[in-house]
């Protein structure tokens, strides 16, 4: 069974046990249980239930397991003839969460 659920606005896909990086979800610590019920697609394999937009009664649990970030973007700006030349970095910040419970 997969469900199809929305955080931070984007997309992912869920099935038990599997684990998922998802943008940072503030106040929050690991080891927390959050349920999502912002479900917009399950699925057991012979049954296909679609939301409009969300699918009401549905849920998924997720445990967190870490935050981090990712790897330094470097990002260059140069402007010719003009003697401007400008670097910044960026590390966007992530959690990874496990999926405890499809229902």
């Amino acid at each position: 069974m997969f469900a199809v659920i929305e955080i931070a606005g984007k997309q992912f896909k869920a099935s038990k046990g599997n684990t998922i990086e998802v943008p940072k979800l503030k106040d929050k610590k690991e080891g927390d249980k959050i349920k999502i019920d912002k479900v917009l697609l399950r699925s057991d394999g012979k049954k296909t239930d679609v939301g409009t937009p969300y699918i009401s009664g549905s849920s998924v649990e997720l445990v967190i397991k870490k935050h981090g970030k990712t790897d330094k973007i470097r990002v260059f700006k140069k402007k010719p003839k003009k003697r401007y030349e400008r670097t910044i970095g960026h590390r966007q910040p992530y959690t990874v969460v496990e999926v405890a419970s499809v229902k």
